[in-house]
């Protein structure tokens, strides 16, 4: 938790003016029972009003310091408490925009929303309360016996018996406590998964009539995180009756002792009052150092999982000083590519070799497994290959930078992602700069626009979270649209038509041919008509090139791709 609480360097003057307001505080709050103390043995007792009333005044202007330093003091705590959330989350956002997709299996999506929101504010919330009872605590208590000592000796004696009790049940508390809250953060990234899956697959939930068991999941995590809650409650709620009956005991303690003093005109009825204030003044300093080492463990554990975040080494990381490949046409070439997945006994693709050329429609096709998308998705350094290389017009690119590289790129994923805002918002993605004409032409190109002038108010029309008010087919045009007004030089559509009826597929192809004349385009396909006017298909089979031509010449020298062809066309279509 030290090594995140570095970051505070920024905050240094506003945690000095802390400490200085709430030492001012302390110090005021200690000479309040002192004042008090002289109000009573040498005013009310004697009956001299203006002694009172003057001593009374000196105790208003303290105690109204005080307060104007306790508040003070919490104010800029809180500053620097939402401030230091505010940095550490920007921290944590960007390093995990930085993670290649192997960081984001390896810690999961559930657990990084936790991490960046719960765990950050916990460890914002002892930072305020840390601030704040930090300073004033430890003089409160030290400050406390001092006084109290100084006020009766012999009276101190029950301090010496009380506080070693209360500090033995802290300790008993906190071995209690410590490992509950670790195992919470846990199941509060269980209730996080559990939800997130519900909500984005309730229509496969509802679709397979699946309400009642998923019901069962969630209650079933919900309730192991609610009885860990629990225990950790029953505990807190435990504790402070046991802390008042300690208060109210040695109250009743001072109270009986110090009459005794009292009557035998050892002590003055002022200073027990006194003494009084200052033990409640110590055991109140001890309860804050009891709340805030039971807030320590939650926030311990919470900052070791932020530290994982951050401490967690993106896997691609752009060279030193990055090589930019010349010209404005990209070549792409695989020279003996092979990739494994983590822990993965047998590599994902294998001995993978071609070269792509500007103008060139290229095809990749094959059964489900075979590699596919595993191929194109090392071309933009989504993973980075295990042996072998990949040349963007002569440069390994793993020599360029991932900017560079990926601004020569327009990606259609599988999975068209769709982000609220309007159609014009989701087409500009590809180009924040692009204009009202680009932005109509590339949706004319992917076949979008005559869907999007049906809409209430066409472009500006809004969509909603993950593109729900649209269908399939035409969040995939959106997302080939997004990919075309980049005007890109390497084009990579990974099964981007499967949505698309046989017509609509058609026409955008046709079109597609005549705006990336002087790209490479690179397409991943299940469909064989999608693939049959490519100008090179390569065949995929468990991660090898077994087979890579035209149409025709795959039919007679390739039986992977003939048995695809002939499980999806007949004799007359094919001839």
């Amino acid at each position: 938790m030290l090594r995140l609480f570095r970051d505070l360097k920024p905050y240094t003057w506003q945690m000095l003016w802390v400490v200085v307001f709430l030492f001012a505080q302390s110090l005021a709050d200690l000479y309040l029972p002192t004042l008090m103390a002289e109000v009573v043995n040498n005013g009310m007792m004697k009956g001299d009003t203006s002694y009172i009333w003057k001593y009374g005044g000196y105790m208003l202007l303290v105690a109204l310091g005080g307060g104007l330093c306790a508040v003070v003091g919490s104010y800029l705590s809180s500053v620097i408490g939402m401030g230091f959330g505010r940095d550490t989350r920007d921290k944590v956002f960007s390093q995990v925009e930085s993670y290649s997709l192997h960081e984001f299996d390896k810690i999961g999506t559930a657990s990084l929303i936790t991490r960046t929101t719960n765990d950050i504010t916990q460890v914002q919330t002892l930072l305020v309360m840390g601030l704040r009872f930090m300073v004033n605590a430890p003089i409160m208590c030290i400050g406390g016996i001092i006084m109290a000592y100084s006020k009766d000796r012999g009276l101190t004696l029950i301090l010496a018996v009380v506080l070693p009790l209360m500090l033995t049940l802290i300790g008993v508390i906190a071995t209690l406590i410590v490992p509950l809250f670790k195992s919470m953060q846990a199941k509060l990234d269980k209730v996080n998964l559990v939800l997130r899956e519900n909500l984005t697959g309730i229509r496969v939930i509802r679709a397979f009539n699946r309400l009642d068991s998923e019901n069962e999941r969630f209650e079933k995590a919900n309730l192991d995180l609610t009885d860990t809650s629990i225990k950790v409650n029953k505990i807190m709620a435990g504790m402070q009756p046991i802390m008042m009956l300690v208060m109210n005991f040695t109250s009743i303690a001072i109270i009986w002792f110090g009459g005794i003093r009292i009557s035998q005109n050892v002590m003055q009825l002022g200073d027990m009052m006194a003494f009084l204030q200052y033990a409640m003044q110590i055991m109140f300093s001890i309860i804050m150092v009891t709340i805030l080492f039971i807030m320590v463990p939650r926030a311990q554990a919470s900052a070791i999982r932020i530290n994982e975040v951050l401490d967690t080494v993106p896997e691609i990381v752009d060279p030193q000083s990055g090589q930019k490949p010349a010209g404005n046409r990209a070549n792409v070439e695989f020279q003996n590519v092979v990739f494994s997945y983590p822990g993965a006994e047998e590599p994902a693709i294998n001995g993978i070799s071609f070269t792509l050329h500007p103008g060139e429609v290229t095809a990749i096709i094959g059964g489900t497994g075979s590699g596919k998308s595993t191929l194109i998705n090392l071309i933009p350094r989504f993973y980075d290959v295990a042996s072998g290389a990949i040349m963007v017009n002569g440069v390994d690119v793993r020599q360029m930078t991932q900017q560079d590289l990926r601004a020569k790129i327009g990606f259609v994923p599988q999975t068209p992602v769709i982000f609220s805002g309007t159609i014009a918002d989701n087409i500009r993605y590809g180009k924040p700069d692009a204009t009202e004409g680009e932005i109509v032409h590339a949706a004319e190109v992917a076949q979008a626009s005559e869907f999007i002038t049906t809409m209430n108010n066409g472009y500006d029309s809004q969509i909603s979270q993950g593109g729900t008010n649209l269908s399939g087919g035409q969040k995939q045009r959106l997302s080939i649209a997004r990919a075309l007004v980049r005007k890109p030089e390497i084009y990579i559509l990974d099964d981007s038509f499967s949505a698309l009826d046989f017509k609509t597929d058609a026409r955008l192809r046709s079109a597609l041919s005549q705006e990336t004349t002087t790209s490479t385009v690179i397409i991943v396909a299940q469909r064989v008509s999608t693939v049959m006017n490519a100008d090179r298909i390569i065949v995929l089979d468990e991660g090898r090139i077994v087979g890579m031509g035209r149409h025709k010449e795959l039919m007679n020298t390739s039986e992977v791709y003939r048995e695809i062809v002939l499980s999806q066309l007949s004799e007359e279509e094919i001839a």
